[in-house]
Parts: C-alpha cells; structure tokens; sequence
C-alpha cells in the first residue's frame, strides 16, 4: 500500500522497554510482537455474498475454519473462536454447520464476535451482518465514494463487513458474489477472475469472482458503481495475454493513459529485473475520489485515489507524473512482495513495504534519472524520516508495538524500511540480491513470513552472514558515523578511522553497533579517481579497484589503503549507501568544493554543495538568533549581513554548477537547492522556525542576486518555443525544473519586473507544471499580482477537485505574514470538503508546513491547527492522527512553542471520546 506521502526473530541482545500507555477512556490495549501466537483456527475458503442496498447493505459469509489448536486433552472441548468486528456492523445471525445460534451461544462486543463452542475439527460458519457504507466516513472496511461502492481493508478494514480472524497470517482463497441496481451500478468487480454474471428481477443484476490464490483478508477489494473503462492488452515474456483496465469517473477517461503506461512498463521491468510475470488474465486498477492513502495493491484489483492516476499537461505537474508512474510501479511489484508472499504479522511491514518501496525507487530510477532519484529520496528521508528517528515517535523498521496499527504506515517503516533493503542490495551486488529474491520467492511463495527469513533468504542464497543487519531492524535511531582521516606520505599510506553509535530513542536506551556499508573511493589532487588497496587485519591486500564498499559493524574500526601517491579527498558513502549521519573530521569547505567540481559519484557532488551550504545556515543562523530583539526580514538580514553573508566560494561553486554544459538539468536544480528546513532545525538547539525560514530565504536573494545573468539565461535556454507539446520525459522535465528553480530564485528579489514577469508566465503557461511553478512564487508575495493569480487559477479550475488541492495547498503553506486567517476563511470555502482526506492532507497538513504561519510566536497556528485534529477525528482517525503529527516534534523549538505545542497535545489528550489512532500519537509525543 502506498502512504498518502507509506510499514520475528530474534535480535536477542536488544532490550525493548516498552512505554505503557495510561488509561484511555475506552481502554485501549497495546499489541506487542513477542506476544505472537499462531492463530487457534485457520480459514481455507470464504464465500462472500453482498446484496448491494442504497439504505443497507447485507453480507453474508460462509467461512471454512480449520482448527490450529493442536492435540486437545481427553474430553476437553476446543478453544472460543474469537472473530475481529466493529461496533457500527449490525449482526444478524451466526449459523455453524447449517444449524442458528442462539442468543446464548455467542457474544456480541464493540470489537469481537466470540462463539462459545465451536465443534470439534473443521466446520463452516455462516454469518450474516448489516452495514450501512454510505454513513461510514472512516473510509475503512466498504463504504462510498462519489455514489460508488468501494473497499480499503488494510490494515483492518475487513473486520468493518463481517466478523473474521483480521490478522495477515490467515490466508484463504475467495468467492465473492455481489449484487446491485444494474442502472445505478453497472460495472461489478473483485478480487480475480470474472467467473459469472447476469441480470435478476427488479433491475438488477449480479457478478461472481473468483480469486485463485491465497491471500489474507486485507486484500479483499469490491468495486461496485458507474464507472468507465479504458483497456490495453499486455502479453508476458512467456505468453500470457493479460488485459489492463483502469475504471474511472467518465469525465475522466482521458487522463489515464499515463497510469496505463506506467503500468505496462512496471510489468516488463519486473519480468526483465526479477523474472516475476503477472499471474492472473486480469488486472483492473479503480480511482476513487475519496481514500486516506495512495493506493492499494488489492489482488487484480488496485484501487487508487484518484490523484495517483489521473493526469493530463493542463491538470498534473511532472511532479505528478512521476508519483503516478512510481506508485503505479509500486502497487504493481506488491502482487510477488506483499500478495504472493505476505506478512506474518503487522509487525512486519517493512517486509512487504520497505522491499517494496526499494523496487518502485529502483524502477523510477530505471525509467528516469538514477542520480536525480537517488538525490529525491534521500531529501526525502532526511526531512521526514530523520526527524521521526529523533522525536517521541521513534520507532524500529520492525515495531515492537502498536495501538493502531493504521498508524505505522510511516516513514520509518516504508522508506527508511527500503533503505535498509538497499543495504543488501549494496553489500550482496545487484546479482546477488537476485539471487536472494529468488530463493526468497522458492521457499514462501503462497506464504506468510517474517523479516527474518527474507534475510535468512539472502544469506543463504550467497553463502554469508548477514546477522549483523539483524538490528537495522530492531533499533531505532539514526546511527552517527564519524570519520577521521590520516596520511602518512612517507609509506604512501591513508587511513579512515570509523566510529559509530546511534542516540538513545524512547524505550532503547543502550545501543549496540550496526552494519554500515561505506561506499567510497579517493580523489587525487588532479580530480581523478585513485586505486583502492586495502590491507587486511591479516597483512592481506585486496584491490577494490577505484570504487569500493567498508563493511563497518563495530564501535570503531581503521581502515587502512597503501600506494596512494598523495593525501587524497576522500568521497564516503557514495550513492548514500546507509541511512545515517556523517561527519568527517576536518572536511574543510576546499574540500566540498573539490568534491562538488570532480567527484565521479553525482549523489557526493550534490552532497557536497548541500553540507556547504547547511554550514553556511546554521552559522548565519546562530548569528541572527544571537542578535535578539526582533526577528524580522529586515533585521535578520542585516544581522546575516553583518556576519559575513555569504562568500564568494559558494557563490562561485554554484555559478560552476549551473554552467557546467555536462551536467544534468534536473540535478543542477537541486544542487542550487537549499537544504530544508526541517533538516536544519534538527541540528539546531531549541530552534526559531520563522527566523530560520527569514535565514534561508536571505541566502536564496543573496544567491539570485550575485548570480542573476547566469540564472536569466537559463531561463532563456530552457523556455519551450511557442507550441512546444507536453512531454513527460528525463530530458523535457530537466528542462522544467532548471527553469523554474532559476524563476524561483529570482522571485525572492521582490522586484516589480520579476513579478510581472511571473504574473505574465502564469497566464501564458501552455502546461501545469510551469502555471503551478509561476503561481507558487507568486503566493509568497504580496501584492495585487498574488491575488489576481490565485482567483484566475480557481475560476480556471472550479470544476477540477483534484486540481483545486493544489490551489488548496500553496494557500495553505504560504509564508505571508498573517496568512492564517485566509486559511481559516478555505474551511469554510465551498472547494474545501472536510470529508475528504485529500482536502484535509492539502489544508491542514499543508498548513502544518509553514513556518512562519504554523509557527506563529502568539500560538494562534497550533490552536487552530489542535481545532482542527479534534475536528476531522470525529469524521475520520486515520486522517486526524496524521494532523496530529504536526505536533510530535514540539521538543525540536524554543521553550515558548514547546509549551504551546504541548499545551495543545494535552488538550488533545484529555479530549472525550478521543479515538484511538489520535490518543496513540498524541500520548506517545507527550512522553
């Protein structure tokens, strides 16, 4: 499942010191991985019938249960069979074995069905229960979508339709028959194959679909509505003919070609990379407007929010159409690692998620730029992730426990998941991690497993040991590497001295060392690269050419190379090869800047200007802070001015940068990027969010000043001539982003003729992504120009909901001064729709992402910011607990907003009928 951005044995030695939660008032209970039992029952087949009603909805389900208890002792009677529910089903009737329940023979709570006596040995139960989807604003379990019928049962959505065992580790194969007003509904489907359909009485008519395989109950999917359908045929590398189908409202057929592209191509990819073909004659991918994720890879039938498959140049940004193909991509690679070979457990997650993020990220990397990619990524993990490793969240890959587990679908689980599946990618080769998933897929096809045995798989498969990437998935943290480095000229001889430790996080004190690959190599004076010899503890030589990678698994470790003929600049985690932070001792800025002009590897070269540019930061920051009194623009630009502004080093570094002919335009608009501020502020003590973002955005006119020609003729050389198409391509969209990064730049100048300059390229932008650019920078000034653009852009696109988030969003993220009242007056605006987790996610947590407005000195953000989580989690949790991390990082400030944000938390807290996805983020942050 992708995030709406994305989560058994036994590391011995690590001691997990769980945090109870206290009391809530509904009695939350805290689920724990060592506490896992295989299930006392297992189920073989379902048989699903749901008469489809405008009022209700009836379901009745015939489940085969096969006992798992194991020898019962002499006339003892087999165990309770206790089966997940939800209070807002309505049961009607338990039968076992042809014969009803009585009333005495069963318990009803809010959140278990429990039968009394089950028989002995296999049975079949029949029960039948009442929903009524249309109410259901939790969006989990089966509800409605823009009249349609539509599902989402991961993680446990499926105890929200009937009572069943809700857990990944109870596989069965389904039969799901349902049926509706043929005029109303008249496109049917589900998981599998089309088996049977036809027309009843009444107008209606009915379908019946059969899934082959397996699978546990989360990915059961049910589709029922008025929907259009486009249609391509896909023949696999070994004959198969597969039919793809994308189901969409009908004004919106004709944005789905892209979606159908991306996923022909993640299919010849998964065949050309890991052998792996579909498995089925049918893949259907649903959009619906209404979803609290990205998507979801339900067996042979996806189902989307709307916004990861619609796109067309007037309506989707390249942004856009790089997120569509990587999710596409992603829910595609789930059918072998997630469908084919599940989880054991929740606690598992990053099983199926971080390998399967590692695979999208490899395929848009394949389809794209792989130095752009790799760069997106890891900005990505440093500002989100790296900031849940330090908070009050923190978390292993591999949770230790949970009290919704809808709220581990994080950044820790998905991507720093994948970055840890990248380290066997790293140490084993690109061919020895095939041969890993190989054998993986060979033993637990059809199975649900444990991180531990695609590990065991890996080790295996490739003769070595990998235990010691063991506790990458039971610590949390972000590890500290530091680096000191000798040369001794007389015996040409270079040593790295390795230390590591990871800070304590909540309930892991003690740390012990992890498996760090460190890829690197040694440039010479000249630039160029040097040959890698490296001597063993044993007096040994091994040659690792010019590009090697350390595997560093002790506290501290010395790395020793001989015949280097000079002190070399050494280029240490090339490619990011671990997820952690580095710092070198005695990295001068003359050598970040030899590395940004020469390194081999383009990921060190924009390193290298970013570690320039965040020591630039953080001391022009401390100089402000320093200053007192105000901090206003102008009095921190002259405090920033007076501390040596910026020198001449990086201004010219970045000049090299943007007029290297060689160079990427995509990379070159990132490596002129500013780290953010979210990374910033985590190396910052108690930190001023509005005086950071003045700092930055100083540096930023600073920087568009002093290059100024070089960024207009960019501009010029990467403006499309009048009539150019779109096209959505590495060339077409290097072109895009260099363009408007330089627009960007200049736009912080605040001069008229820019402005008008960017009011006329909104109006004349021929697509998306350049109007969405223009009106970007247009937001964060003030003036006539930003209103006339934002009420242009609304009349344009009234009609569009989707694009109307975008118009949400920028609004919403605005640093203007005062901006919080307009947000306030887009609740209450008839774009704004309250129920729709989309609208929430481009609103709220866009607003969240302000720092001068969210963090506003007076509090007014975090109470409008607390009004609003309290708000949506009566309409939905899920989305509710997402607002509320906007809080979870209170520690990171000043002692005033710390004890606003935490007054806010409490009050969060302390809030009746609180649900439990919101009090699990909200106690924790306050621990």
């Amino acid at each position: 499942m992708a995030t709406a951005a994305t989560e058994t044995e036994e590391i011995p030695e690590i001691q997990h010191e769980e945090h109870k939660q206290p009391p809530h008032p509904e009695g939350p209970k805290q689920k724990f991985r060592a506490d896992y039992t295989a299930p006392p029952f297992t189920v073989t087949t379902v048989h699903l019938d749901f008469i489809l009603g405008e009022e209700t909805t009836d379901v009745t389900a015939k489940i085969h249960f096969v006992p798992n208890y194991g020898q019962l002792a002499a006339g003892a009677p087999p165990p309770p069979l206790v089966l997940d529910g939800r209070k807002d089903i309505k049961l009607l009737s338990v039968a076992l074995g042809g014969r009803v329940l009585g009333e005495g023979e069963y318990e009803v709570s809010d959140k278990h069905l429990t039968i009394k006596a089950p028989p002995a040995g296999e049975f079949e139960a029949v029960i039948v229960t009442q929903l009524r989807p249309q109410d259901n604003s939790l969006l989990e379990g089966l509800y409605k979508s823009s009249g349609n019928f539509c599902t989402q049962c991961e993680a446990e959505g499926f105890r929200g339709i009937t009572y069943f065992l809700d857990r990944p580790d109870v596989m069965a194969k389904y039969t799901t028959r349902m049926e509706a007003d043929a005029s109303l509904y008249p496109v049917l489907l589900g998981n599998g194959n089309l088996a049977e359909s036809g027309q009843m009485e009444g107008g209606r008519h009915y379908a019946v679909w059969v899934d082959p395989y397996p699978k546990p109950c989360y990915l059961f999917a049910l589709v029922a509505g008025k929907l259009a359908m486009k249609e391509r045929e896909y023949t696999t590398g070994s004959g198969r003919k597969v039919a793809l189908r994308i189901f969409v409202q009908e004004g919106n057929l004709g944005r789905v070609d892209h979606a159908l592209d991306s996923l022909v191509k993640s299919m010849q990819w998964d065949e050309q990379v890991y052998g792996l073909e579909y498995d089925l004659d049918l893949f259907n991918i649903v959009a619906v407007d209404d979803f609290n994720m990205g998507a979801m890879e339900n067996k042979s039938l996806n189902i989307f929010n709307s916004r990861l498959v619609l796109a067309s140049p007037q309506t989707a940004t390249d942004l856009d159409y790089s997120r569509i193909e990587g999710v596409v991509g992603h829910e595609y690679f789930h059918n072998w690692t997630g469908n084919r070979v599940t989880c054991r457990d929740w606690f598992q997650l990053t099983l199926k998620e971080g390998l399967t993020v590692f695979r999208d990220q490899e395929f848009s990397a394949d389809m794209n730029s792989r130095p752009v990619k790799r760069i997106e990524d890891v900005m990505m993990l440093r500002s989100s992730q790296f900031t849940e490793d330090a908070g009050p969240m923190a978390h292993p890959i591999r949770p230790e426990s949970y009290i919704k587990m809808d709220n581990f679908y994080t950044v820790t689980v998905y991507e720093k998941g994948s970055e840890v599946v990248r380290l066997y990618h790293t140490l084993l080769g690109a061919e020895g991690f095939r041969k890993g998933m190989d054998l993986y897929f060979q033993r637990h096809d059809g199975h649900a497993v444990t991180c531990d045995d695609f590990r065991a798989a890996m080790a295996d498969a490739n003769g070595v040991d990998l235990e010691a990437l063991g506790r990458w998935y039971s610590q949390a943290g972000t590890p500290q590497l530091h680096v000191t480095t000798s040369y001794d000229a007389a015996s040409r001889t270079y040593r790295l001295h390795c230390k590591q430790r990871t800070p304590p996080t909540p309930g892991q004190e003690e740390k012990l060392p992890v498996l760090i690959p460190i890829k690197m190599g040694l440039l010479g004076p000249d630039g160029s690269e040097l040959p890698l010899k490296l001597q063993g503890a044993d007096g040994s030589v091994q040659d690792l050419g010019t590009e090697g990678v350390l595997r560093f698994d002790t506290p501290e470790a010395t790395f020793t190379f001989l015949e280097v003929p000079a002190e070399p600049v050494p280029s240490l985690l090339r490619g990011f090869s671990a997820p952690v932070k580095m710092e070198l001792e005695g990295q001068s800025e003359q050598h970040l800047t030899f590395l940004l002009a020469n390194d081999a590897d383009a990921f060190n070269r924009w390193e290298a200007g970013q570690r320039l540019s965040r020591k630039l930061l953080l001391q022009l920051y401390a100089a402000a802070a320093a200053g007192g009194g105000a901090h206003s623009p102008q009095a921190v630009a002259e405090r920033c001015a007076a501390a040596g502004g910026v020198p001449d080093n990086l201004v010219e570094a970045f000049r090299a940068v943007l007029t290297d002919p060689d160079l990427d335009g995509s990379f070159k608009s990132m490596a002129v990027m500013l780290p953010t501020g979210s990374e910033l502020l985590d190396a910052i003590q108690g930190g001023d969010p509005p005086l950071l973002h003045h700092v930055r955005t100083w540096v930023v006119r600073q920087l568009a000043a002093r290059l100024r020609p070089e960024l207009e003729q960019l501009i010029k050389d990467n403006d499309d001539a009048p009539g150019t198409p779109y096209v959505f391509n590495a060339a077409a969209c290097a072109r895009r982003a260099l363009k408007n990064r330089c627009l960007t730049m200049l736009s912080t100048l605040e001069e008229p003729g820019i402005t008008a300059m960017l009011l006329r390229r909104f109006n004349e932008a021929a697509n998306m992504t350049d109007e969405i650019s223009a009106l970007s920078a247009l937001v964060e000034l003030a003036g006539p120009e930003r209103d006339q653009a934002l009420q242009a852009f609304y009349d344009k696109f009234k009609g569009e909901p989707l694009v109307l988030l975008k118009w949400l969003g920028l609004q919403a993220t605005s640093n203007a001064p005062g901006n919080l009242a307009l947000v306030k007056s887009l609740v209450d605006h008839e774009a704004f729709n309250i129920t729709n987790p989309n609208n929430c996610y481009s609103l709220f947590l866009g607003f969240g992402r302000s720092p001068v407005n969210f963090h506003a000195a007076d509090g007014s953000g975090y109470q409008f910011m607390g009004d609003a989580v309290l708000r949506v989690d009566g309409i939905n949790h899920q989305v509710a607990a997402r607002m509320v991390s906007a809080f979870t990082t209170w520690r990171q400030y000043d002692t005033e907003r710390q004890a606003m944000m935490r007054a806010q938390l409490e009050r969060i807290v302390a809030h009746k009928g609180l649900s439990e996805n919101v009090f699990e983020i909200a106690s924790k942050s306050l621990k």
